[in-house]
């Protein structure tokens, strides 16, 4: 008895590399959705992290004793979205996530004893072009909008 080697057919040889290469372009696309989904859920919990910040802030600085309510001066609510924005009640420093100004962040009074602090930020995935107004055309009969938006919302008792 004599040892008998395996071969492969002729014809398929380089079907490896073609399936490889069918299959790559779906693997990437796969690969940089799963990234902006993670930037997105990164960028998300960062907004939802500031205005907790901003909301504990504004709750210990907006409970007027003498009047027994809550009482929001402009400079308590510019103060309050710089914190939201940039860390510290001053306008200093760089936005938490890139592109967030204080025209975004919304404070509020509600009801006689809590404030509320709203964060509206539209993510903008890098994959489309990195252009919010962007949009996905040419493969689909409609375009397919880009821009996600995420609100972060911390409602706080008044200390």
């Amino acid at each position: 008895m004599g040892l008998h080697t395996f071969k492969q057919p002729k014809h398929q040889q380089g079907m490896a590399l073609l399936e490889f290469t069918l299959v790559l372009p779906l693997l990437l696309l796969l690969l940089l959705a799963l990234g902006e989904f993670g930037r997105m859920l990164f960028q998300y919990n960062t907004l939802l992290q500031a205005s907790r910040d901003a909301g504990r802030y504004v709750a210990s600085q907006a409970w007027n004793s003498t009047l027994g309510t809550v009482s929001l001066s402009s400079t308590l609510q510019t103060q309050t979205k710089n914190v939201a924005v940039y860390g510290v009640p001053a306008n200093t420093g760089t936005a938490v996530v890139s592109g967030l100004t204080t025209g975004n962040v919304t404070v509020t009074a509600v009801g006689s004893n809590h404030v509320q602090v709203t964060i509206n930020y539209t993510f903008c995935p890098v994959i489309g072009g990195g252009a919010c107004a962007g949009s996905i055309t040419g493969l689909f009969a409609n375009s397919i909008a880009l821009s996600i938006p995420l609100v972060a919302t911390t409602v706080m008792r008044v200390l």
